[in-house]
Protein backbone atom coordinates (compact mmCIF):
# COMPACT_ATOMS: atom_id res chain seq x y z
CA UNK A 1 0.00 0.00 0.00
CA UNK A 2 1.74 3.57 -1.30
CA UNK A 3 0.97 5.89 1.66
CA UNK A 4 -0.03 9.57 0.88
CA UNK A 5 3.61 11.20 1.08
CA UNK A 6 4.77 8.08 -0.90
CA UNK A 7 2.45 9.46 -3.39
CA UNK A 8 3.11 13.08 -2.82
CA UNK A 9 7.03 12.33 -2.71
CA UNK A 10 6.41 10.37 -6.73
CA UNK A 11 5.09 12.70 -8.16
CA UNK A 12 7.47 15.26 -7.22
CA UNK A 13 9.91 12.96 -8.68
CA UNK A 14 8.26 12.58 -12.14
CA UNK A 15 7.82 16.71 -11.95
CA UNK A 16 11.80 17.24 -11.06
CA UNK A 17 13.01 14.20 -13.45
CA UNK A 18 11.17 15.43 -16.19
CA UNK A 19 11.96 19.24 -15.58
CA UNK A 20 10.39 22.38 -15.77
CA UNK A 21 8.70 23.18 -18.71
CA UNK A 22 8.66 20.20 -21.46
CA UNK A 23 9.59 16.81 -21.76
CA UNK A 24 10.63 15.23 -24.61
CA UNK A 25 11.15 11.22 -25.40
CA UNK A 26 11.22 9.36 -28.44
CA UNK A 27 8.82 7.30 -29.24
CA UNK A 28 8.41 3.32 -30.07
CA UNK A 29 6.25 0.32 -29.78
CA UNK A 30 3.71 1.46 -27.35
CA UNK A 31 -0.05 0.10 -26.56
CA UNK A 32 -1.45 3.63 -26.14
CA UNK A 33 -4.65 2.22 -28.13
CA UNK A 34 -6.20 -1.07 -29.64
CA UNK A 35 -6.52 0.52 -33.08
CA UNK A 36 -2.85 2.26 -33.87
CA UNK A 37 -0.03 0.21 -32.10
CA UNK A 38 2.96 1.62 -34.06
CA UNK A 39 4.87 4.95 -33.94
CA UNK A 40 7.74 5.68 -36.14
CA UNK A 41 11.02 5.62 -34.14
CA UNK A 42 12.53 8.88 -32.65
CA UNK A 43 9.41 10.62 -33.20
CA UNK A 44 9.55 13.60 -31.15
CA UNK A 45 7.13 14.47 -28.51
CA UNK A 46 7.02 18.02 -26.54
CA UNK A 47 4.45 18.48 -24.16
CA UNK A 48 3.53 20.60 -21.49
CA UNK A 49 5.03 18.62 -18.17
CA UNK A 50 2.22 19.63 -16.32
CA UNK A 51 0.18 17.28 -18.03
CA UNK A 52 2.65 14.40 -17.41
CA UNK A 53 1.90 15.25 -13.87
CA UNK A 54 -1.89 15.40 -14.37
CA UNK A 55 -2.23 11.76 -15.58
CA UNK A 56 0.17 10.43 -13.40
CA UNK A 57 -0.81 12.11 -10.24
CA UNK A 58 -4.67 11.12 -11.31
CA UNK A 59 -3.61 7.19 -11.63
CA UNK A 60 -2.15 7.32 -7.99
CA UNK A 61 -5.46 8.27 -6.56
CA UNK A 62 -8.06 6.25 -8.47
CA UNK A 63 -5.91 3.25 -9.77
CA UNK A 64 -5.89 1.27 -13.09
CA UNK A 65 -7.38 3.92 -15.52
CA UNK A 66 -8.08 3.35 -19.01
CA UNK A 67 -7.64 5.88 -21.99
CA UNK A 68 -10.84 7.07 -22.00
CA UNK A 69 -11.44 7.63 -18.17
CA UNK A 70 -8.09 9.26 -18.14
CA UNK A 71 -9.33 11.84 -20.26
CA UNK A 72 -12.56 12.40 -18.20
CA UNK A 73 -10.84 12.99 -14.84
CA UNK A 74 -7.97 15.23 -16.41
CA UNK A 75 -9.92 17.33 -18.13
CA UNK A 76 -7.13 16.91 -21.72
CA UNK A 77 -7.90 15.85 -25.04
CA UNK A 78 -7.35 12.51 -25.79
CA UNK A 79 -4.15 13.52 -27.70
CA UNK A 80 -2.52 15.10 -24.75
CA UNK A 81 -3.21 11.91 -22.78
CA UNK A 82 -1.81 9.69 -24.92
CA UNK A 83 1.78 11.74 -25.53
CA UNK A 84 2.06 12.12 -21.22
CA UNK A 85 1.20 8.08 -21.24
CA UNK A 86 3.72 7.38 -23.70
CA UNK A 87 6.81 9.33 -22.03
CA UNK A 88 5.19 7.63 -18.93
CA UNK A 89 5.60 4.20 -20.11
CA UNK A 90 8.74 4.87 -22.00
CA UNK A 91 10.87 5.51 -18.86
CA UNK A 92 8.90 2.38 -17.33
CA UNK A 93 6.42 4.61 -14.72
CA UNK A 94 3.33 2.96 -15.84
CA UNK A 95 2.42 -0.44 -17.47
CA UNK A 96 -0.32 -1.07 -19.59
CA UNK A 97 -2.52 -4.04 -19.32
CA UNK A 98 -5.59 -5.49 -20.57
CA UNK A 99 -8.26 -6.73 -18.18
CA UNK A 100 -9.18 -10.27 -18.58
CA UNK A 101 -13.17 -10.77 -19.06
CA UNK A 102 -14.66 -11.58 -15.93
CA UNK A 103 -17.29 -14.51 -15.54
CA UNK A 104 -20.30 -12.51 -15.04
CA UNK A 105 -19.20 -10.32 -18.46
CA UNK A 106 -21.41 -10.82 -21.64
CA UNK A 107 -20.48 -11.56 -25.18
CA UNK A 108 -20.15 -8.02 -26.54
CA UNK A 109 -17.93 -7.53 -23.00
CA UNK A 110 -15.88 -10.20 -23.76
CA UNK A 111 -14.76 -9.39 -27.40
CA UNK A 112 -14.57 -5.68 -26.16
CA UNK A 113 -10.61 -5.17 -25.54
CA UNK A 114 -10.28 -3.35 -22.22
CA UNK A 115 -6.63 -1.57 -21.60
CA UNK A 116 -5.74 0.09 -18.69
CA UNK A 117 -3.07 2.02 -16.99
CA UNK A 118 -1.02 1.43 -13.90
CA UNK A 119 1.29 3.62 -12.36
CA UNK A 120 4.60 1.53 -11.17
CA UNK A 121 5.35 3.55 -7.77
CA UNK A 122 8.24 1.33 -7.49
CA UNK A 123 9.57 2.22 -10.70
CA UNK A 124 9.44 5.84 -9.52
CA UNK A 125 10.85 5.58 -6.84
CA UNK A 126 13.70 3.75 -8.47
CA UNK A 127 14.37 7.01 -9.83
CA UNK A 128 16.42 8.41 -7.43
CA UNK A 129 18.70 5.93 -7.13
CA UNK A 130 20.46 6.06 -10.07
CA UNK A 131 23.32 6.87 -9.01
CA UNK A 132 23.35 4.29 -6.81
CA UNK A 133 22.75 2.42 -9.51
CA UNK A 134 25.75 3.72 -11.81
CA UNK A 135 28.11 2.95 -8.77
CA UNK A 136 27.21 -0.82 -8.65
CA UNK A 137 27.92 -1.21 -12.49
CA UNK A 138 31.37 0.92 -12.34
CA UNK A 139 32.16 -1.24 -9.36
CA UNK A 140 31.28 -4.67 -11.24
CA UNK A 141 32.20 -4.27 -14.74
CA UNK A 142 33.77 -1.67 -16.97
CA UNK A 143 33.12 2.10 -17.62
CA UNK A 144 31.33 0.90 -20.98
CA UNK A 145 28.85 -0.47 -18.96
CA UNK A 146 28.63 2.44 -17.31
CA UNK A 147 28.10 4.86 -20.27
CA UNK A 148 25.52 2.08 -21.53
CA UNK A 149 23.90 1.90 -18.27
CA UNK A 150 23.25 6.26 -18.01
CA UNK A 151 21.59 6.19 -21.50
CA UNK A 152 19.32 3.35 -20.65
CA UNK A 153 18.31 5.37 -17.15
CA UNK A 154 17.90 8.56 -19.06
CA UNK A 155 16.04 7.90 -22.15
CA UNK A 156 14.34 5.00 -20.90
CA UNK A 157 14.17 2.13 -23.18
CA UNK A 158 16.51 1.89 -26.34
CA UNK A 159 16.92 -0.59 -29.10
CA UNK A 160 20.69 -1.10 -30.14
CA UNK A 161 20.76 0.78 -32.58
CA UNK A 162 19.75 3.88 -30.91
CA UNK A 163 22.57 2.29 -28.20
CA UNK A 164 25.00 3.04 -31.06
CA UNK A 165 24.01 6.26 -32.18
CA UNK A 166 23.81 7.87 -28.67
CA UNK A 167 27.35 6.23 -28.07
CA UNK A 168 28.54 8.22 -31.68
CA UNK A 169 27.63 11.29 -30.69
CA UNK A 170 30.00 14.30 -30.12
CA UNK A 171 32.70 11.59 -32.09
CA UNK A 172 34.07 11.79 -34.92
CA UNK A 173 33.80 8.47 -36.43
CA UNK A 174 30.78 6.28 -35.24
CA UNK A 175 30.91 3.65 -32.41
CA UNK A 176 30.79 0.41 -34.41
CA UNK A 177 27.89 -1.51 -33.59
CA UNK A 178 30.03 -4.96 -32.82
CA UNK A 179 31.60 -2.82 -29.42
CA UNK A 180 28.05 -1.61 -28.41
CA UNK A 181 26.74 -5.30 -28.51
CA UNK A 182 29.45 -6.73 -26.94
CA UNK A 183 28.87 -4.04 -23.83
CA UNK A 184 25.23 -4.95 -24.08
CA UNK A 185 25.93 -8.20 -23.87
CA UNK A 186 27.86 -7.88 -20.47
CA UNK A 187 25.53 -6.09 -18.95
CA UNK A 188 22.53 -8.75 -19.57
CA UNK A 189 25.06 -11.76 -18.27
CA UNK A 190 25.05 -9.16 -15.16
CA UNK A 191 21.47 -8.91 -15.67
CA UNK A 192 21.57 -5.18 -15.27
CA UNK A 193 19.56 -4.55 -18.86
CA UNK A 194 16.63 -7.10 -19.68
CA UNK A 195 14.21 -6.81 -22.20
CA UNK A 196 11.39 -4.52 -21.96
CA UNK A 197 8.29 -6.62 -20.80
CA UNK A 198 4.92 -7.47 -22.87
CA UNK A 199 3.16 -4.04 -24.09
CA UNK A 200 -0.34 -5.47 -22.61
CA UNK A 201 -0.50 -8.61 -21.24
CA UNK A 202 -3.57 -9.79 -20.34
CA UNK A 203 -4.45 -9.82 -16.25
CA UNK A 204 -7.27 -11.23 -14.61
CA UNK A 205 -8.29 -8.25 -11.99
CA UNK A 206 -10.27 -9.79 -9.59
CA UNK A 207 -8.75 -11.76 -6.41
CA UNK A 208 -10.00 -14.57 -4.75
CA UNK A 209 -9.25 -15.76 -1.04
CA UNK A 210 -7.06 -18.46 -1.23
CA UNK A 211 -7.44 -20.82 1.59
CA UNK A 212 -5.63 -24.46 2.61
CA UNK A 213 -6.66 -27.26 4.72
CA UNK A 214 -4.34 -28.91 7.47
CA UNK A 215 -4.06 -32.33 8.35
CA UNK A 216 -6.62 -33.21 10.96
CA UNK A 217 -8.72 -29.92 11.21
CA UNK A 218 -12.26 -30.44 8.97
CA UNK A 219 -12.24 -26.62 8.39
CA UNK A 220 -8.97 -25.23 9.48
CA UNK A 221 -8.40 -22.52 7.11
CA UNK A 222 -4.88 -20.05 6.42
CA UNK A 223 -5.42 -17.07 4.88
CA UNK A 224 -2.65 -16.10 2.42
CA UNK A 225 -1.93 -12.18 2.41
CA UNK A 226 -3.18 -12.01 -1.60
CA UNK A 227 -0.44 -10.13 -4.47
CA UNK A 228 -1.41 -6.33 -5.36
CA UNK A 229 -2.35 -5.52 -8.95
CA UNK A 230 0.82 -3.99 -9.48
CA UNK A 231 2.57 -7.11 -8.62
CA UNK A 232 0.32 -9.18 -11.00
CA UNK A 233 0.86 -7.19 -13.95
CA UNK A 234 4.26 -7.04 -13.66
CA UNK A 235 4.82 -10.55 -13.07
CA UNK A 236 2.64 -11.08 -16.14
CA UNK A 237 4.04 -8.66 -18.45
CA UNK A 238 7.63 -9.65 -17.58
CA UNK A 239 8.80 -12.80 -20.22
CA UNK A 240 11.20 -16.04 -18.97
CA UNK A 241 14.51 -15.73 -18.38
CA UNK A 242 15.52 -17.45 -21.44
CA UNK A 243 14.34 -14.55 -23.36
CA UNK A 244 14.45 -11.55 -20.73
CA UNK A 245 18.33 -11.80 -20.50
CA UNK A 246 18.94 -12.66 -24.81
CA UNK A 247 20.39 -10.62 -26.90
CA UNK A 248 19.65 -13.49 -29.63
CA UNK A 249 16.15 -12.30 -31.15
CA UNK A 250 15.30 -15.74 -31.60
CA UNK A 251 15.43 -17.76 -28.59
CA UNK A 252 15.89 -20.87 -30.55
CA UNK A 253 19.69 -19.83 -31.46
CA UNK A 254 20.20 -18.02 -28.16
CA UNK A 255 23.89 -18.10 -26.63
CA UNK A 256 22.54 -20.83 -24.61
CA UNK A 257 22.40 -23.28 -27.61
CA UNK A 258 19.61 -24.70 -26.25
CA UNK A 259 18.55 -26.40 -29.88
CA UNK A 260 20.77 -28.17 -32.37
CA UNK A 261 22.78 -26.38 -35.10
CA UNK A 262 20.42 -27.45 -37.41
CA UNK A 263 17.40 -25.18 -36.57
CA UNK A 264 19.66 -22.46 -35.94
CA UNK A 265 20.90 -22.22 -39.69
CA UNK A 266 17.35 -21.77 -40.55
CA UNK A 267 17.84 -17.91 -39.29
CA UNK A 268 20.36 -16.04 -41.97
CA UNK A 269 22.72 -13.78 -40.33
CA UNK A 270 20.45 -10.31 -41.51
CA UNK A 271 17.52 -11.14 -40.63
CA UNK A 272 18.78 -11.94 -37.23
CA UNK A 273 20.62 -8.90 -36.94
CA UNK A 274 17.54 -6.85 -38.28
CA UNK A 275 15.62 -8.50 -35.79
CA UNK A 276 17.69 -7.45 -32.79
CA UNK A 277 17.64 -3.96 -33.90
CA UNK A 278 13.96 -4.52 -32.99
CA UNK A 279 13.75 -5.21 -29.04
CA UNK A 280 14.21 -2.85 -27.02
CA UNK A 281 16.27 -2.62 -23.36
CA UNK A 282 15.87 -0.82 -20.25
CA UNK A 283 17.53 -1.07 -16.69
CA UNK A 284 16.60 -4.25 -14.60
CA UNK A 285 15.71 -2.35 -11.46
CA UNK A 286 15.02 -5.75 -9.65
CA UNK A 287 18.97 -6.83 -10.03
CA UNK A 288 20.48 -3.39 -8.87
CA UNK A 289 17.51 -3.67 -5.75
CA UNK A 290 18.54 -7.32 -5.21
CA UNK A 291 22.58 -5.76 -4.90
CA UNK A 292 21.61 -3.32 -2.54
CA UNK A 293 19.84 -5.70 -0.36
CA UNK A 294 22.51 -8.33 0.04
CA UNK A 295 24.97 -5.27 0.58
CA UNK A 296 22.78 -4.37 3.62
CA UNK A 297 22.92 -7.61 4.95
CA UNK A 298 26.56 -8.40 4.76
CA UNK A 299 26.68 -5.03 6.56
CA UNK A 300 24.52 -5.75 9.60
CA UNK A 301 26.07 -9.17 10.02
CA UNK A 302 29.44 -7.96 9.94
CA UNK A 303 28.18 -5.25 12.76
CA UNK A 304 26.68 -7.73 14.69
CA UNK A 305 29.19 -10.50 14.45
CA UNK A 306 32.58 -10.92 12.23
CA UNK A 307 33.45 -10.60 9.02
CA UNK A 308 33.97 -14.49 8.77
CA UNK A 309 30.34 -14.67 9.24
CA UNK A 310 29.72 -11.62 6.98
CA UNK A 311 31.65 -13.82 4.11
CA UNK A 312 29.74 -16.80 4.71
CA UNK A 313 26.74 -14.61 4.33
CA UNK A 314 28.75 -13.23 1.27
CA UNK A 315 29.27 -16.61 -0.59
CA UNK A 316 26.06 -18.09 -0.29
CA UNK A 317 23.53 -15.06 -1.96
CA UNK A 318 26.53 -14.51 -4.61
CA UNK A 319 25.95 -18.41 -4.89
CA UNK A 320 22.09 -18.01 -4.89
CA UNK A 321 22.17 -14.79 -6.63
CA UNK A 322 20.70 -16.10 -10.19
CA UNK A 323 18.03 -18.50 -9.01
CA UNK A 324 16.07 -16.13 -6.37
CA UNK A 325 13.19 -15.31 -8.01
CA UNK A 326 12.24 -12.35 -5.67
CA UNK A 327 13.81 -9.38 -3.93
CA UNK A 328 12.02 -9.67 -0.67
CA UNK A 329 12.56 -13.30 0.13
CA UNK A 330 12.87 -14.36 3.75
CA UNK A 331 14.92 -17.08 3.84
CA UNK A 332 17.95 -17.88 1.47
CA UNK A 333 17.70 -20.70 -1.61
CA UNK A 334 18.93 -24.29 0.85
CA UNK A 335 22.51 -25.24 -0.02
CA UNK A 336 24.11 -27.86 1.17
CA UNK A 337 27.57 -27.66 3.44
CA UNK A 338 30.15 -28.85 0.82
CA UNK A 339 28.13 -26.37 -1.68
CA UNK A 340 28.60 -23.84 0.68
CA UNK A 341 32.61 -24.32 1.74
CA UNK A 342 33.07 -24.40 -2.07
CA UNK A 343 31.63 -21.19 -2.84
CA UNK A 344 33.46 -19.45 0.76
CA UNK A 345 36.96 -20.74 -0.70
CA UNK A 346 36.61 -18.94 -3.38
CA UNK A 347 37.03 -15.71 -1.64
CA UNK A 348 40.04 -13.69 -0.69
CA UNK A 349 39.26 -13.74 3.11
CA UNK A 350 37.33 -17.28 2.83
CA UNK A 351 40.38 -18.89 2.00
CA UNK A 352 41.99 -19.07 5.64
CA UNK A 353 38.57 -20.31 6.87
CA UNK A 354 38.37 -24.03 8.43
CA UNK A 355 35.03 -26.10 8.06
CA UNK A 356 34.57 -25.97 11.75
CA UNK A 357 34.70 -21.87 11.46
CA UNK A 358 31.95 -21.85 8.60
CA UNK A 359 29.84 -24.44 10.64
CA UNK A 360 30.38 -21.92 13.69
CA UNK A 361 29.22 -19.15 11.29
CA UNK A 362 25.84 -20.93 9.97
CA UNK A 363 25.13 -21.30 13.67
CA UNK A 364 25.60 -17.49 14.02
CA UNK A 365 23.35 -16.64 11.08
CA UNK A 366 20.37 -18.76 13.05
CA UNK A 367 21.14 -22.76 10.79
CA UNK A 368 21.03 -23.92 14.11
CA UNK A 369 21.44 -28.08 13.93
CA UNK A 370 17.95 -28.65 13.94
CA UNK A 371 16.64 -26.13 10.90
CA UNK A 372 18.74 -28.12 8.40
CA UNK A 373 16.61 -29.86 5.97
CA UNK A 374 17.95 -33.24 3.98
CA UNK A 375 21.87 -31.58 4.85
CA UNK A 376 20.87 -28.06 3.48
CA UNK A 377 21.45 -24.45 5.11
CA UNK A 378 18.81 -21.95 4.92
CA UNK A 379 19.49 -18.16 6.16
CA UNK A 380 16.59 -16.59 7.90
CA UNK A 381 17.43 -13.36 6.10
CA UNK A 382 14.24 -11.74 7.55
CA UNK A 383 15.95 -12.45 11.21
CA UNK A 384 18.84 -10.03 10.21
CA UNK A 385 16.73 -6.85 8.33
CA UNK A 386 14.31 -6.29 11.27
CA UNK A 387 16.82 -5.98 13.66
CA UNK A 388 18.19 -2.73 10.94
CA UNK A 389 14.87 -1.43 11.47
CA UNK A 390 14.22 -1.72 14.68
CA UNK A 391 18.10 0.17 15.24
CA UNK A 392 16.69 2.72 12.68
CA UNK A 393 13.48 3.55 14.75
CA UNK A 394 14.93 3.35 17.98
CA UNK A 395 17.65 5.75 16.78
CA UNK A 396 14.92 8.30 15.83
CA UNK A 397 13.20 7.94 19.25
CA UNK A 398 16.53 8.62 20.57
CA UNK A 399 16.52 12.09 19.00
CA UNK A 400 12.77 13.02 19.82
CA UNK A 401 12.13 11.79 22.75
CA UNK A 402 15.57 11.60 24.61
CA UNK A 403 17.08 8.28 27.05
CA UNK A 404 14.06 8.11 28.57
CA UNK A 405 12.03 7.64 25.89
CA UNK A 406 14.24 5.28 23.95
CA UNK A 407 14.81 3.05 27.18
CA UNK A 408 10.66 2.75 27.18
CA UNK A 409 10.49 2.12 23.58
CA UNK A 410 13.33 -0.25 22.92
CA UNK A 411 11.83 -2.32 26.05
CA UNK A 412 8.09 -2.30 24.37
CA UNK A 413 10.35 -3.07 21.18
CA UNK A 414 12.00 -5.76 22.15
CA UNK A 415 9.28 -7.72 24.32
CA UNK A 416 6.47 -7.76 21.36
CA UNK A 417 3.91 -7.82 24.52
CA UNK A 418 1.61 -5.77 26.75
CA UNK A 419 3.12 -3.71 29.45
CA UNK A 420 1.19 -1.62 32.08
CA UNK A 421 2.73 1.81 33.16
CA UNK A 422 4.19 -0.22 36.54
CA UNK A 423 5.92 -2.65 35.05
CA UNK A 424 7.51 -0.47 32.25
CA UNK A 425 8.64 2.39 34.76
CA UNK A 426 10.22 -0.46 37.17
CA UNK A 427 11.77 -2.11 34.28
CA UNK A 428 13.62 0.81 32.73
CA UNK A 429 13.98 2.85 35.98
CA UNK A 430 11.91 5.76 34.94
CA UNK A 431 9.64 7.71 37.60
CA UNK A 432 6.13 6.42 37.10
CA UNK A 433 5.47 10.14 36.31
CA UNK A 434 7.12 10.87 33.73
CA UNK A 435 7.15 7.29 32.00
CA UNK A 436 3.21 7.87 31.40
CA UNK A 437 3.71 11.38 29.83
CA UNK A 438 6.78 9.76 27.81
CA UNK A 439 3.95 6.91 26.91
CA UNK A 440 1.83 9.30 25.97
CA UNK A 441 3.84 10.98 23.55
CA UNK A 442 4.66 8.05 21.90
CA UNK A 443 1.20 6.68 21.33
CA UNK A 444 0.09 10.40 20.43
CA UNK A 445 2.54 9.96 17.73
CA UNK A 446 1.83 6.87 16.39
CA UNK A 447 4.99 4.86 18.05
CA UNK A 448 3.09 2.87 20.51
CA UNK A 449 -0.43 0.95 20.37
CA UNK A 450 -2.40 1.16 23.72
CA UNK A 451 -5.35 -0.70 25.22
CA UNK A 452 -7.17 -0.03 28.10
CA UNK A 453 -8.04 -2.95 30.71
CA UNK A 454 -10.87 -2.99 33.51
CA UNK A 455 -9.60 -4.46 36.41
CA UNK A 456 -11.47 -4.65 40.06
CA UNK A 457 -8.56 -3.45 42.70
CA UNK A 458 -10.37 -4.07 46.11
CA UNK A 459 -14.30 -2.91 46.10
CA UNK A 460 -12.77 -0.60 43.02
CA UNK A 461 -13.07 -0.91 39.03
CA UNK A 462 -10.51 1.08 37.85
CA UNK A 463 -8.75 1.38 34.13
CA UNK A 464 -5.29 -0.35 33.58
CA UNK A 465 -3.35 1.27 30.05
CA UNK A 466 -1.64 -1.67 28.34
CA UNK A 467 0.76 -0.22 26.00
CA UNK A 468 2.99 -2.49 23.50
CA UNK A 469 4.41 -1.79 19.51
CA UNK A 470 2.81 -2.79 16.59
CA UNK A 471 5.49 -3.46 14.68
CA UNK A 472 3.87 -3.56 10.67
CA UNK A 473 1.74 -0.58 11.76
CA UNK A 474 4.45 1.04 13.27
CA UNK A 475 7.07 0.52 9.97
CA UNK A 476 3.94 1.65 7.86
CA UNK A 477 3.91 4.91 9.65
CA UNK A 478 7.15 5.51 10.08
CA UNK A 479 7.75 4.94 5.85
CA UNK A 480 5.23 7.71 5.44
CA UNK A 481 7.22 9.82 7.75
CA UNK A 482 10.29 8.98 5.70
CA UNK A 483 8.73 9.92 2.20
CA UNK A 484 7.60 13.59 4.21
CA UNK A 485 10.80 14.12 4.89
CA UNK A 486 12.48 13.33 1.71
CA UNK A 487 9.91 15.39 -0.28
CA UNK A 488 10.87 18.19 2.14
CA UNK A 489 14.42 17.60 1.45
CA UNK A 490 13.79 17.27 -2.74
CA UNK A 491 11.58 20.69 -2.45
CA UNK A 492 14.19 22.53 -0.60
CA UNK A 493 17.10 21.29 -3.25
CA UNK A 494 14.67 22.54 -5.74
CA UNK A 495 14.19 25.85 -3.84
CA UNK A 496 18.32 26.53 -3.13
CA UNK A 497 18.66 26.13 -7.47
CA UNK A 498 15.54 28.49 -8.55
CA UNK A 499 17.01 30.80 -5.79
CA UNK A 500 20.53 31.16 -7.09
CA UNK A 501 19.21 30.50 -10.76
CA UNK A 502 20.72 33.67 -11.98
CA UNK A 503 24.40 32.67 -10.55
CA UNK A 504 24.17 29.88 -12.57
CA UNK A 505 24.14 31.70 -15.93
CA UNK A 506 27.27 33.14 -15.18
CA UNK A 507 29.77 31.93 -17.10
CA UNK A 508 32.20 29.45 -15.32
CA UNK A 509 35.37 31.39 -15.88
CA UNK A 510 33.69 34.05 -13.69
CA UNK A 511 32.17 32.16 -11.15
CA UNK A 512 34.85 30.47 -10.26
CA UNK A 513 37.64 33.34 -10.04
CA UNK A 514 38.36 34.82 -7.06
CA UNK A 515 35.89 37.17 -5.66
CA UNK A 516 32.21 37.28 -4.56
CA UNK A 517 30.64 35.37 -6.80
CA UNK A 518 33.32 32.11 -5.96
CA UNK A 519 32.25 32.32 -2.47
CA UNK A 520 28.42 32.32 -3.49
CA UNK A 521 29.29 29.99 -5.71
CA UNK A 522 30.91 27.72 -3.21
CA UNK A 523 28.56 28.35 -0.55
CA UNK A 524 25.30 27.28 -3.35
CA UNK A 525 27.25 23.71 -3.83
CA UNK A 526 28.36 23.02 -0.20
CA UNK A 527 24.43 23.40 0.66
CA UNK A 528 23.31 21.25 -2.69
CA UNK A 529 26.22 18.36 -1.05
CA UNK A 530 24.47 18.49 2.26
CA UNK A 531 21.02 18.27 1.05
CA UNK A 532 22.38 15.92 -1.81
CA UNK A 533 23.95 13.57 0.60
CA UNK A 534 21.20 13.84 3.33
CA UNK A 535 18.58 12.88 0.71
CA UNK A 536 20.73 9.43 -0.32
CA UNK A 537 21.31 8.67 3.30
CA UNK A 538 17.45 9.07 3.80
CA UNK A 539 16.70 6.92 0.73
CA UNK A 540 18.70 4.06 2.34
CA UNK A 541 16.03 4.01 5.13
CA UNK A 542 13.53 4.18 2.79
CA UNK A 543 14.72 1.14 1.22
CA UNK A 544 15.38 -0.67 4.38
CA UNK A 545 11.32 -0.67 5.40
CA UNK A 546 10.03 -0.53 1.56
CA UNK A 547 12.15 -2.41 -0.41
CA UNK A 548 13.65 -4.71 1.68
Amino acid sequence: MVTQHGIKFAVHLITKHFGKIVAVCNSFFFPLSSSSRTLSPFNSLTLNLSRVQKVCENLFIHGPLTLDQLVRYTDLTKDQVRNSLLVLVQHNCVQAFVSAPQDDDDDADRLRVRTQYLVLFDSILHRLRFPKFLEIVSRKLDEECVKLLDGLLRDGRLTLKQMVDRESQRKENAVPTKVVRETLCKLLTARFVERCPAPEPVVSTSFKETTTRKRGAKSAKIFEAPETLEQRVVDAAVPGDVIRFSLAADTRCSVDRETNSDDAQMISVEEEVAKEGQILWRANFEEFIRHLRHKVLIENVRTQHDDGTATVLSAVLEATRSVQKKVKTENSVPLSLDTIITEVMKTDTGRTMTVDRIRASLVQLGCSPSMILEESYSIDLKKIIEPARNEEVESIVLKRYGTDGYRIFRLLAKDCCFHDTDQIAASTLVEKKEASKLLYKLWKDNYLYMEKVGATVGAKQTTILMWKVNKPLLWEYVLDEMYHAALNLSLRMAFEQEKDEELLKVPKDKRQGPGPLQKKYKKLLNVWLLLGSSLMKLDDALMLFHDF
